[in-house]
Protein backbone atom coordinates (compact mmCIF):
# COMPACT_ATOMS: atom_id res chain seq x y z
CA UNK A 1 0.00 0.00 0.00
CA UNK A 2 1.38 3.41 -0.98
CA UNK A 3 2.60 5.96 1.56
CA UNK A 4 1.59 9.52 0.68
CA UNK A 5 3.86 12.35 1.79
CA UNK A 6 1.70 15.45 2.06
CA UNK A 7 1.94 19.03 3.25
CA UNK A 8 -0.67 21.34 4.73
CA UNK A 9 -3.81 22.80 3.18
CA UNK A 10 -3.19 25.79 0.90
CA UNK A 11 0.34 24.49 0.31
CA UNK A 12 3.29 26.83 -0.04
CA UNK A 13 6.49 26.01 -1.89
CA UNK A 14 8.22 24.41 1.10
CA UNK A 15 5.23 22.10 1.74
CA UNK A 16 5.32 20.87 -1.86
CA UNK A 17 9.08 20.61 -2.24
CA UNK A 18 9.69 18.89 1.10
CA UNK A 19 6.95 16.34 0.23
CA UNK A 20 8.64 15.60 -3.09
CA UNK A 21 12.00 15.33 -1.39
CA UNK A 22 10.91 13.06 1.45
CA UNK A 23 8.95 10.78 -0.89
CA UNK A 24 12.28 10.34 -2.73
CA UNK A 25 13.98 9.46 0.58
CA UNK A 26 11.37 6.80 1.36
CA UNK A 27 11.65 5.28 -2.12
CA UNK A 28 15.41 5.05 -1.67
CA UNK A 29 14.66 3.08 1.51
CA UNK A 30 12.64 0.60 -0.52
CA UNK A 31 9.19 1.92 0.36
CA UNK A 32 6.29 2.63 -1.97
CA UNK A 33 5.98 6.38 -1.47
CA UNK A 34 4.45 9.21 -3.46
CA UNK A 35 4.30 12.97 -2.94
CA UNK A 36 0.83 14.47 -2.62
CA UNK A 37 -0.79 17.82 -1.99
CA UNK A 38 -4.16 19.02 -0.72
CA UNK A 39 -4.55 22.26 -2.62
CA UNK A 40 -3.61 24.11 -5.78
CA UNK A 41 0.01 25.04 -6.41
CA UNK A 42 0.92 28.71 -6.60
CA UNK A 43 2.69 30.13 -9.63
CA UNK A 44 6.12 30.14 -8.00
CA UNK A 45 5.85 26.49 -7.00
CA UNK A 46 4.78 25.56 -10.53
CA UNK A 47 7.79 27.47 -11.86
CA UNK A 48 10.09 25.60 -9.46
CA UNK A 49 8.81 22.17 -10.50
CA UNK A 50 9.13 23.08 -14.16
CA UNK A 51 12.73 24.19 -13.58
CA UNK A 52 13.44 20.96 -11.71
CA UNK A 53 11.60 18.88 -14.36
CA UNK A 54 9.69 17.17 -11.55
CA UNK A 55 5.98 16.28 -11.93
CA UNK A 56 3.41 17.93 -9.71
CA UNK A 57 2.34 15.87 -6.67
CA UNK A 58 -0.84 13.84 -6.65
CA UNK A 59 -3.85 15.94 -5.63
CA UNK A 60 -5.59 14.45 -2.57
CA UNK A 61 -8.28 16.63 -1.03
CA UNK A 62 -9.72 13.91 1.23
CA UNK A 63 -7.95 10.87 2.68
CA UNK A 64 -10.88 9.23 4.43
CA UNK A 65 -11.30 5.53 3.49
CA UNK A 66 -13.55 5.17 0.46
CA UNK A 67 -15.62 2.50 -1.23
CA UNK A 68 -12.91 2.22 -3.87
CA UNK A 69 -10.32 1.34 -1.23
CA UNK A 70 -12.28 -1.42 0.47
CA UNK A 71 -13.69 -3.17 -2.60
CA UNK A 72 -12.29 -6.38 -4.02
CA UNK A 73 -11.12 -5.79 -7.58
CA UNK A 74 -11.17 -9.37 -8.83
CA UNK A 75 -14.87 -9.95 -9.40
CA UNK A 76 -16.87 -12.81 -10.88
CA UNK A 77 -19.64 -11.34 -13.01
CA UNK A 78 -22.56 -12.42 -15.14
CA UNK A 79 -22.97 -11.03 -18.64
CA UNK A 80 -26.22 -9.46 -19.77
CA UNK A 81 -26.61 -12.21 -22.40
CA UNK A 82 -26.09 -15.05 -19.91
CA UNK A 83 -28.86 -17.49 -19.01
CA UNK A 84 -30.06 -18.33 -15.52
CA UNK A 85 -28.34 -21.70 -15.85
CA UNK A 86 -24.95 -20.17 -16.67
CA UNK A 87 -25.33 -17.68 -13.83
CA UNK A 88 -26.47 -20.34 -11.37
CA UNK A 89 -23.45 -22.51 -12.23
CA UNK A 90 -21.13 -19.54 -11.61
CA UNK A 91 -22.68 -18.94 -8.21
CA UNK A 92 -22.85 -22.59 -7.23
CA UNK A 93 -19.25 -23.22 -8.24
CA UNK A 94 -17.92 -20.33 -6.15
CA UNK A 95 -20.41 -20.54 -3.28
CA UNK A 96 -21.78 -17.06 -4.02
CA UNK A 97 -25.14 -15.67 -2.94
CA UNK A 98 -25.02 -12.65 -5.22
CA UNK A 99 -23.39 -11.60 -8.48
CA UNK A 100 -23.08 -8.32 -10.41
CA UNK A 101 -24.30 -8.27 -14.02
CA UNK A 102 -22.37 -6.23 -16.59
CA UNK A 103 -22.58 -5.43 -20.28
CA UNK A 104 -19.89 -6.06 -22.91
CA UNK A 105 -18.06 -2.92 -21.78
CA UNK A 106 -18.03 -3.91 -18.08
CA UNK A 107 -20.68 -1.33 -17.23
CA UNK A 108 -22.75 -2.41 -14.26
CA UNK A 109 -26.38 -3.31 -15.01
CA UNK A 110 -27.58 -4.70 -11.69
CA UNK A 111 -27.28 -7.45 -9.10
CA UNK A 112 -28.65 -10.97 -9.27
CA UNK A 113 -29.27 -13.04 -6.15
CA UNK A 114 -29.24 -16.81 -5.76
CA UNK A 115 -32.71 -16.71 -4.25
CA UNK A 116 -34.10 -14.84 -7.26
CA UNK A 117 -32.44 -17.29 -9.67
CA UNK A 118 -33.88 -20.30 -7.87
CA UNK A 119 -37.29 -18.65 -7.75
CA UNK A 120 -37.26 -18.27 -11.54
CA UNK A 121 -35.94 -21.78 -12.11
CA UNK A 122 -38.46 -23.36 -9.73
CA UNK A 123 -41.63 -21.28 -9.88
CA UNK A 124 -44.34 -21.76 -7.23
CA UNK A 125 -46.48 -24.91 -7.55
CA UNK A 126 -50.19 -24.90 -8.32
CA UNK A 127 -52.14 -23.41 -11.19
CA UNK A 128 -51.30 -23.56 -14.86
CA UNK A 129 -47.67 -24.59 -15.58
CA UNK A 130 -45.56 -21.60 -16.64
CA UNK A 131 -44.84 -21.80 -20.38
CA UNK A 132 -43.35 -18.38 -21.07
CA UNK A 133 -39.57 -18.13 -21.29
CA UNK A 134 -38.08 -14.77 -22.21
CA UNK A 135 -34.84 -15.73 -23.95
CA UNK A 136 -33.23 -16.45 -27.33
CA UNK A 137 -32.87 -19.68 -29.27
CA UNK A 138 -29.10 -19.39 -28.94
CA UNK A 139 -29.42 -19.29 -25.16
CA UNK A 140 -31.75 -22.33 -25.26
CA UNK A 141 -29.27 -24.30 -27.36
CA UNK A 142 -26.46 -23.42 -24.96
CA UNK A 143 -28.52 -24.45 -21.92
CA UNK A 144 -29.22 -27.92 -23.31
CA UNK A 145 -25.89 -28.42 -25.06
CA UNK A 146 -27.70 -28.75 -28.38
CA UNK A 147 -26.83 -28.21 -32.04
CA UNK A 148 -28.80 -26.39 -34.71
CA UNK A 149 -29.94 -28.02 -37.90
CA UNK A 150 -31.54 -24.78 -39.02
CA UNK A 151 -30.98 -21.27 -37.64
CA UNK A 152 -33.43 -18.37 -37.92
CA UNK A 153 -32.72 -15.21 -35.85
CA UNK A 154 -31.26 -17.30 -33.04
CA UNK A 155 -29.81 -14.28 -31.15
CA UNK A 156 -33.17 -12.50 -30.94
CA UNK A 157 -34.51 -12.06 -27.41
CA UNK A 158 -38.26 -12.59 -27.21
CA UNK A 159 -40.99 -14.18 -25.14
CA UNK A 160 -41.25 -17.84 -26.17
CA UNK A 161 -43.94 -20.35 -25.21
CA UNK A 162 -42.60 -23.83 -24.45
CA UNK A 163 -44.94 -26.70 -25.24
CA UNK A 164 -44.39 -30.46 -25.36
CA UNK A 165 -45.70 -32.67 -28.16
CA UNK A 166 -46.54 -35.71 -26.04
CA UNK A 167 -50.24 -36.28 -26.89
CA UNK A 168 -51.98 -37.64 -29.98
CA UNK A 169 -51.47 -35.70 -33.19
CA UNK A 170 -55.10 -34.54 -33.40
CA UNK A 171 -55.32 -33.38 -29.81
CA UNK A 172 -51.90 -31.80 -30.12
CA UNK A 173 -52.88 -29.61 -33.08
CA UNK A 174 -56.04 -28.46 -31.34
CA UNK A 175 -53.85 -27.47 -28.40
CA UNK A 176 -51.12 -25.89 -30.55
CA UNK A 177 -53.52 -23.60 -32.40
CA UNK A 178 -54.24 -21.79 -29.13
CA UNK A 179 -50.79 -20.17 -29.33
CA UNK A 180 -49.10 -17.68 -31.64
CA UNK A 181 -46.87 -19.86 -33.88
CA UNK A 182 -44.11 -17.18 -33.90
CA UNK A 183 -43.65 -17.72 -30.15
CA UNK A 184 -43.96 -21.50 -29.90
CA UNK A 185 -40.95 -23.68 -29.06
CA UNK A 186 -42.12 -27.26 -29.52
CA UNK A 187 -40.27 -30.00 -27.65
CA UNK A 188 -40.85 -33.50 -29.02
CA UNK A 189 -39.13 -36.80 -29.62
CA UNK A 190 -38.64 -38.45 -32.99
CA UNK A 191 -42.38 -38.24 -33.88
CA UNK A 192 -43.04 -37.17 -37.48
CA UNK A 193 -46.80 -37.10 -36.77
CA UNK A 194 -46.12 -34.20 -34.40
CA UNK A 195 -43.21 -32.65 -36.27
CA UNK A 196 -44.99 -32.34 -39.66
CA UNK A 197 -48.07 -30.36 -38.50
CA UNK A 198 -45.84 -28.20 -36.23
CA UNK A 199 -43.65 -27.29 -39.21
CA UNK A 200 -46.68 -26.58 -41.35
CA UNK A 201 -48.08 -24.38 -38.57
CA UNK A 202 -44.77 -22.43 -38.66
CA UNK A 203 -43.66 -22.71 -35.05
CA UNK A 204 -40.69 -20.57 -33.96
CA UNK A 205 -38.52 -23.58 -33.20
CA UNK A 206 -38.67 -27.34 -33.15
CA UNK A 207 -36.58 -29.05 -30.48
CA UNK A 208 -36.07 -32.73 -31.27
CA UNK A 209 -35.00 -34.70 -28.19
CA UNK A 210 -33.04 -37.91 -27.69
CA UNK A 211 -30.29 -36.80 -30.08
CA UNK A 212 -32.36 -37.64 -33.19
CA UNK A 213 -31.79 -35.18 -36.05
CA UNK A 214 -34.73 -34.13 -38.19
CA UNK A 215 -35.01 -36.30 -41.29
CA UNK A 216 -33.95 -34.78 -44.61
CA UNK A 217 -37.37 -34.14 -46.11
CA UNK A 218 -38.73 -32.61 -42.92
CA UNK A 219 -35.61 -30.44 -42.58
CA UNK A 220 -36.20 -29.08 -46.09
CA UNK A 221 -39.78 -28.22 -45.10
CA UNK A 222 -38.59 -26.57 -41.87
CA UNK A 223 -36.15 -24.38 -43.78
CA UNK A 224 -38.86 -23.43 -46.25
CA UNK A 225 -41.21 -22.40 -43.41
CA UNK A 226 -38.46 -20.54 -41.47
CA UNK A 227 -38.60 -22.94 -38.52
CA UNK A 228 -35.42 -23.21 -36.46
CA UNK A 229 -34.46 -26.80 -35.65
CA UNK A 230 -32.53 -27.76 -32.51
CA UNK A 231 -31.32 -31.27 -31.71
CA UNK A 232 -31.16 -31.96 -27.95
CA UNK A 233 -29.05 -34.81 -26.53
CA UNK A 234 -31.47 -35.19 -23.60
CA UNK A 235 -34.88 -36.79 -23.24
CA UNK A 236 -38.01 -34.67 -23.47
CA UNK A 237 -38.48 -34.13 -19.73
CA UNK A 238 -34.88 -33.06 -19.12
CA UNK A 239 -34.85 -30.87 -22.21
CA UNK A 240 -37.98 -29.03 -21.09
CA UNK A 241 -36.51 -28.29 -17.66
CA UNK A 242 -33.24 -27.05 -19.16
CA UNK A 243 -35.07 -24.80 -21.64
CA UNK A 244 -36.76 -23.03 -18.73
CA UNK A 245 -33.30 -22.44 -17.21
CA UNK A 246 -32.40 -20.53 -20.39
CA UNK A 247 -34.29 -17.49 -19.17
CA UNK A 248 -32.27 -14.28 -19.26
CA UNK A 249 -30.26 -13.33 -16.21
CA UNK A 250 -31.65 -9.82 -16.71
CA UNK A 251 -35.00 -11.19 -15.51
CA UNK A 252 -33.43 -12.03 -12.15
CA UNK A 253 -32.09 -8.57 -11.27
CA UNK A 254 -32.82 -7.23 -7.81
CA UNK A 255 -35.13 -4.25 -7.48
CA UNK A 256 -33.28 -1.01 -6.62
CA UNK A 257 -29.92 -2.49 -5.61
CA UNK A 258 -27.49 -0.26 -3.71
CA UNK A 259 -24.28 0.75 -5.47
CA UNK A 260 -21.47 3.20 -4.64
CA UNK A 261 -19.09 5.53 -6.39
CA UNK A 262 -15.38 4.88 -6.01
CA UNK A 263 -14.94 8.07 -3.98
CA UNK A 264 -17.85 7.63 -1.56
CA UNK A 265 -16.46 7.96 2.00
CA UNK A 266 -16.69 5.01 4.34
CA UNK A 267 -18.96 6.77 6.84
CA UNK A 268 -21.55 7.27 4.10
CA UNK A 269 -21.16 3.66 2.94
CA UNK A 270 -21.59 2.24 6.44
CA UNK A 271 -24.71 4.26 7.08
CA UNK A 272 -26.32 3.26 3.79
CA UNK A 273 -25.70 -0.50 4.02
CA UNK A 274 -26.38 -1.13 7.70
CA UNK A 275 -30.06 -1.97 7.24
CA UNK A 276 -29.74 -3.58 3.81
CA UNK A 277 -30.11 -7.33 3.16
CA UNK A 278 -28.07 -7.08 -0.02
CA UNK A 279 -25.13 -9.52 0.02
CA UNK A 280 -22.69 -7.67 -2.26
CA UNK A 281 -22.33 -3.99 -3.08
CA UNK A 282 -20.84 -2.87 -6.39
CA UNK A 283 -18.39 0.04 -6.69
CA UNK A 284 -18.44 2.01 -9.95
CA UNK A 285 -16.30 4.60 -11.67
CA UNK A 286 -17.64 7.83 -13.19
CA UNK A 287 -18.64 5.97 -16.37
CA UNK A 288 -20.60 3.28 -14.52
CA UNK A 289 -17.90 0.64 -15.09
CA UNK A 290 -17.72 -1.97 -12.33
CA UNK A 291 -14.48 -1.60 -10.36
CA UNK A 292 -15.14 -4.10 -7.60
CA UNK A 293 -17.51 -5.32 -4.92
CA UNK A 294 -17.56 -5.51 -1.14
CA UNK A 295 -19.65 -7.15 1.56
CA UNK A 296 -20.51 -5.86 5.02
CA UNK A 297 -17.61 -7.83 6.49
CA UNK A 298 -15.19 -5.77 4.39
CA UNK A 299 -16.27 -2.71 6.40
CA UNK A 300 -15.02 -4.09 9.72
CA UNK A 301 -11.30 -3.38 9.28
CA UNK A 302 -10.93 -1.11 6.27
CA UNK A 303 -7.44 -0.24 5.00
CA UNK A 304 -6.40 3.26 6.09
CA UNK A 305 -4.53 5.73 3.91
CA UNK A 306 -0.91 5.90 5.11
CA UNK A 307 0.44 9.43 5.47
CA UNK A 308 3.63 11.26 6.29
CA UNK A 309 2.84 14.86 7.22
CA UNK A 310 5.44 17.45 6.27
CA UNK A 311 5.66 21.18 7.05
CA UNK A 312 2.83 21.05 9.60
CA UNK A 313 1.84 19.17 12.75
CA UNK A 314 -1.67 20.47 13.48
CA UNK A 315 -4.72 18.55 12.31
CA UNK A 316 -6.53 21.84 11.67
CA UNK A 317 -4.02 22.49 8.86
CA UNK A 318 -3.96 18.93 7.53
CA UNK A 319 -5.73 17.29 4.62
CA UNK A 320 -9.42 16.50 5.15
CA UNK A 321 -9.95 13.12 6.80
CA UNK A 322 -6.50 12.98 8.43
CA UNK A 323 -8.00 11.63 11.67
CA UNK A 324 -9.38 8.67 9.67
CA UNK A 325 -5.96 7.93 8.13
CA UNK A 326 -2.82 6.32 9.53
CA UNK A 327 -0.15 8.95 10.19
CA UNK A 328 3.27 7.26 10.10
CA UNK A 329 5.57 10.24 10.49
CA UNK A 330 5.62 14.01 10.96
CA UNK A 331 8.50 16.16 9.72
CA UNK A 332 8.16 19.84 10.48
CA UNK A 333 9.85 23.07 11.59
CA UNK A 334 6.88 24.91 13.12
CA UNK A 335 5.64 25.24 16.68
CA UNK A 336 3.74 22.31 18.20
CA UNK A 337 0.01 22.87 18.45
CA UNK A 338 -3.46 21.73 17.56
CA UNK A 339 -3.64 18.77 19.94
CA UNK A 340 -2.45 16.18 17.42
CA UNK A 341 -2.97 12.63 18.71
CA UNK A 342 -2.18 9.32 16.98
CA UNK A 343 -3.31 5.76 17.67
CA UNK A 344 0.25 4.40 17.73
CA UNK A 345 3.75 5.77 18.36
CA UNK A 346 5.12 7.54 15.30
CA UNK A 347 8.34 9.07 14.12
CA UNK A 348 8.15 12.80 14.87
CA UNK A 349 10.90 15.17 13.73
CA UNK A 350 10.51 18.82 14.61
CA UNK A 351 13.57 20.99 14.12
CA UNK A 352 13.52 24.82 14.37
CA UNK A 353 15.36 25.40 11.11
CA UNK A 354 14.32 27.69 8.28
CA UNK A 355 12.32 25.15 6.28
CA UNK A 356 11.15 21.55 6.24
CA UNK A 357 13.14 21.14 3.04
CA UNK A 358 16.27 21.82 5.14
CA UNK A 359 15.47 18.80 7.34
CA UNK A 360 14.94 16.51 4.35
CA UNK A 361 18.08 17.74 2.58
CA UNK A 362 20.18 17.19 5.70
CA UNK A 363 18.88 13.60 5.89
CA UNK A 364 20.01 13.02 2.33
CA UNK A 365 23.45 14.45 2.98
CA UNK A 366 24.05 12.70 6.31
CA UNK A 367 22.72 9.33 5.11
CA UNK A 368 24.43 9.50 1.70
CA UNK A 369 21.09 9.17 -0.09
CA UNK A 370 21.53 9.73 -3.85
CA UNK A 371 19.98 13.05 -4.80
CA UNK A 372 19.04 13.66 -8.46
CA UNK A 373 19.50 17.23 -9.69
CA UNK A 374 15.76 17.83 -9.94
CA UNK A 375 15.08 16.73 -6.35
CA UNK A 376 18.04 18.80 -5.12
CA UNK A 377 16.65 21.90 -6.88
CA UNK A 378 13.20 21.24 -5.36
CA UNK A 379 14.62 21.12 -1.86
CA UNK A 380 16.74 24.20 -2.52
CA UNK A 381 13.61 26.04 -3.70
CA UNK A 382 11.75 25.10 -0.52
CA UNK A 383 14.61 26.57 1.51
CA UNK A 384 14.89 29.71 -0.63
CA UNK A 385 11.16 30.32 -0.37
CA UNK A 386 10.85 29.87 3.39
CA UNK A 387 14.08 31.71 4.34
CA UNK A 388 13.86 34.40 1.64
CA UNK A 389 17.15 33.06 0.32
CA UNK A 390 18.71 32.96 3.80
CA UNK A 391 17.74 36.56 4.70
CA UNK A 392 14.71 35.80 6.89
CA UNK A 393 15.09 35.86 10.69
CA UNK A 394 14.04 32.21 10.61
CA UNK A 395 17.36 31.32 8.94
CA UNK A 396 19.74 29.17 10.99
CA UNK A 397 23.35 28.07 10.60
CA UNK A 398 22.02 24.69 9.41
CA UNK A 399 20.23 26.42 6.52
CA UNK A 400 23.37 28.36 5.62
CA UNK A 401 25.30 25.10 5.57
CA UNK A 402 22.78 23.02 3.62
CA UNK A 403 21.72 25.41 0.85
CA UNK A 404 25.16 25.72 -0.81
CA UNK A 405 25.47 21.92 -0.71
CA UNK A 406 22.12 21.62 -2.49
CA UNK A 407 23.35 24.10 -5.10
CA UNK A 408 26.26 21.78 -5.82
CA UNK A 409 23.94 18.78 -6.11
CA UNK A 410 21.57 20.68 -8.41
CA UNK A 411 24.35 22.19 -10.51
CA UNK A 412 22.78 25.68 -10.30
CA UNK A 413 23.81 29.15 -9.16
CA UNK A 414 21.17 29.49 -6.47
CA UNK A 415 21.45 33.28 -6.11
CA UNK A 416 20.57 33.74 -9.79
CA UNK A 417 17.88 31.09 -9.46
CA UNK A 418 16.40 32.81 -6.38
CA UNK A 419 15.99 36.06 -8.34
CA UNK A 420 14.10 34.18 -11.06
CA UNK A 421 11.97 32.40 -8.48
CA UNK A 422 10.89 35.53 -6.59
CA UNK A 423 10.22 37.48 -9.79
CA UNK A 424 7.80 34.79 -10.97
CA UNK A 425 4.06 34.82 -10.43
CA UNK A 426 3.19 37.85 -8.33
CA UNK A 427 0.06 36.79 -6.45
CA UNK A 428 -1.44 40.27 -6.66
CA UNK A 429 -0.91 40.38 -10.42
CA UNK A 430 -2.41 37.02 -11.34
CA UNK A 431 -4.92 36.04 -8.63
CA UNK A 432 -8.30 37.28 -7.47
CA UNK A 433 -8.49 38.82 -4.02
CA UNK A 434 -10.25 35.69 -2.76
CA UNK A 435 -7.49 33.44 -4.13
CA UNK A 436 -4.82 35.71 -2.66
CA UNK A 437 -6.12 35.54 0.91
CA UNK A 438 -6.81 31.81 0.76
CA UNK A 439 -3.68 30.71 -1.09
CA UNK A 440 -1.30 30.42 1.88
CA UNK A 441 -3.61 30.56 4.87
CA UNK A 442 -3.21 28.56 8.07
CA UNK A 443 -5.67 28.17 10.93
CA UNK A 444 -4.66 28.20 14.59
CA UNK A 445 -6.45 27.83 17.91
CA UNK A 446 -5.04 29.43 21.03
CA UNK A 447 -6.93 29.52 24.29
CA UNK A 448 -10.35 31.05 23.68
CA UNK A 449 -9.50 32.31 20.20
CA UNK A 450 -9.51 30.86 16.71
CA UNK A 451 -7.53 32.66 14.06
CA UNK A 452 -6.51 32.41 10.42
CA UNK A 453 -3.18 33.86 9.30
CA UNK A 454 -2.42 34.24 5.59
CA UNK A 455 0.67 35.56 3.86
CA UNK A 456 1.68 36.64 0.38
CA UNK A 457 5.16 37.72 -0.71
CA UNK A 458 5.74 40.42 -3.31
CA UNK A 459 8.57 42.40 -4.85
CA UNK A 460 7.21 45.84 -3.97
CA UNK A 461 3.81 46.81 -2.60
CA UNK A 462 2.37 49.01 -5.33
CA UNK A 463 -0.19 46.38 -6.41
CA UNK A 464 -1.20 45.89 -2.77
CA UNK A 465 -2.20 49.52 -2.35
CA UNK A 466 -4.10 49.38 -5.64
CA UNK A 467 -6.09 46.36 -4.48
CA UNK A 468 -6.32 47.03 -0.73
CA UNK A 469 -10.12 47.36 -0.61
CA UNK A 470 -10.61 44.10 -2.55
CA UNK A 471 -8.27 42.28 -0.18
CA UNK A 472 -10.01 43.67 2.89
CA UNK A 473 -13.38 42.49 1.60
CA UNK A 474 -12.00 39.05 0.72
CA UNK A 475 -10.41 38.76 4.18
CA UNK A 476 -13.71 39.62 5.82
CA UNK A 477 -15.47 36.91 3.78
CA UNK A 478 -12.72 34.41 4.63
CA UNK A 479 -13.17 35.06 8.32
CA UNK A 480 -16.90 34.38 8.10
CA UNK A 481 -16.41 31.23 6.02
CA UNK A 482 -13.84 29.74 8.40
CA UNK A 483 -15.76 30.80 11.50
CA UNK A 484 -12.70 32.30 13.21
CA UNK A 485 -12.48 35.19 15.65
CA UNK A 486 -9.60 36.88 13.83
CA UNK A 487 -8.23 36.76 10.29
CA UNK A 488 -5.23 38.61 8.94
CA UNK A 489 -3.17 38.87 5.78
CA UNK A 490 0.56 39.59 5.98
CA UNK A 491 1.70 41.19 2.72
CA UNK A 492 5.50 41.08 2.66
CA UNK A 493 7.88 43.04 0.45
CA UNK A 494 10.70 40.51 0.31
CA UNK A 495 13.13 43.07 -1.12
CA UNK A 496 12.71 45.57 1.74
CA UNK A 497 11.98 43.08 4.56
CA UNK A 498 8.86 45.08 5.28
CA UNK A 499 5.21 44.02 5.65
CA UNK A 500 1.70 45.40 5.78
CA UNK A 501 -0.85 43.59 7.95
CA UNK A 502 -4.56 43.60 7.10
CA UNK A 503 -6.84 42.46 9.90
CA UNK A 504 -10.52 41.56 10.35
CA UNK A 505 -11.93 40.29 13.60
CA UNK A 506 -13.32 40.90 17.04
CA UNK A 507 -12.77 44.50 18.13
CA UNK A 508 -10.89 43.56 21.28
CA UNK A 509 -8.35 41.57 19.22
CA UNK A 510 -7.83 44.18 16.51
CA UNK A 511 -7.54 46.96 19.09
CA UNK A 512 -4.82 45.04 20.97
CA UNK A 513 -2.36 45.20 18.05
CA UNK A 514 0.29 47.78 18.92
CA UNK A 515 2.15 48.07 15.63
CA UNK A 516 1.81 51.44 13.85
CA UNK A 517 -1.72 51.77 12.48
CA UNK A 518 -1.78 53.23 8.98
CA UNK A 519 -5.58 53.24 8.76
CA UNK A 520 -8.49 51.19 10.05
CA UNK A 521 -7.53 47.51 9.89
CA UNK A 522 -4.11 48.23 8.28
CA UNK A 523 -0.82 48.06 10.21
CA UNK A 524 2.83 48.66 9.33
CA UNK A 525 5.23 45.85 10.34
CA UNK A 526 8.72 47.02 9.46
CA UNK A 527 11.26 44.17 9.63
CA UNK A 528 8.55 41.50 9.96
CA UNK A 529 8.73 38.87 7.19
CA UNK A 530 8.08 35.53 8.91
CA UNK A 531 4.62 34.32 9.83
CA UNK A 532 6.07 31.37 11.73
CA UNK A 533 8.77 33.02 13.81
CA UNK A 534 7.65 36.64 14.06
CA UNK A 535 3.95 37.28 13.44
CA UNK A 536 2.36 34.15 14.93
CA UNK A 537 4.29 34.22 18.24
CA UNK A 538 3.43 37.93 18.56
CA UNK A 539 -0.29 37.28 18.02
CA UNK A 540 -0.31 34.35 20.45
CA UNK A 541 1.34 36.42 23.22
CA UNK A 542 -0.93 39.35 22.49
CA UNK A 543 -4.21 37.45 22.46
CA UNK A 544 -3.34 35.47 25.58
CA UNK A 545 -4.10 38.62 27.57
CA UNK A 546 -7.32 39.48 25.75
CA UNK A 547 -10.56 38.22 27.25
CA UNK A 548 -13.90 37.98 25.50
CA UNK A 549 -16.22 40.88 26.19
Amino acid sequence: MSIYVIGHKNPDTDAICSAIGYAHVLRQQGKDAEAACCGDLNARTVFALEQAEVPQPKLMMDVRPTAGQICRREVITAGEKDSLLVTFNHMRGKGLRSLPVVDDHSRWLGMVSLLKVVDLLLPPTGGEPARAVHTSLQRIASAIGAEFQNEVDIEQDQELLVTVGAMSAGAFMDRLKQFDPEKVVLVTGNRPTIQIPAIEYGVRALVVTGGYPLEGGLLVQAKARGVSVIVSPYDTASTTILIKSAKRVMDALLDKPICFAETDPLEYVQEKVKSSNQALFPVLDDEGVLLGVFSKSDLLNPPLTQLVLVDHNEFSQAVKGVTKAKVLEVIDHHRLGGGMATREPIRFINDPVGSTSTIVARMCRDQNIPLPKGIALCLATGMISDTLNLTSPTTTDVDREILPWLGEQAGRDLNEYAELFFSTGSVLNVQTAEEAVRGDCKEYEEGDWKMAVAQIEELGLQRFWERKEELQQALSELRLKLGVDFACLLVTDIGRHYSILLVKGEDELCDAIDYPRLEDGVFELDGIVSRKKQLLPYLIRLFAHVRRV
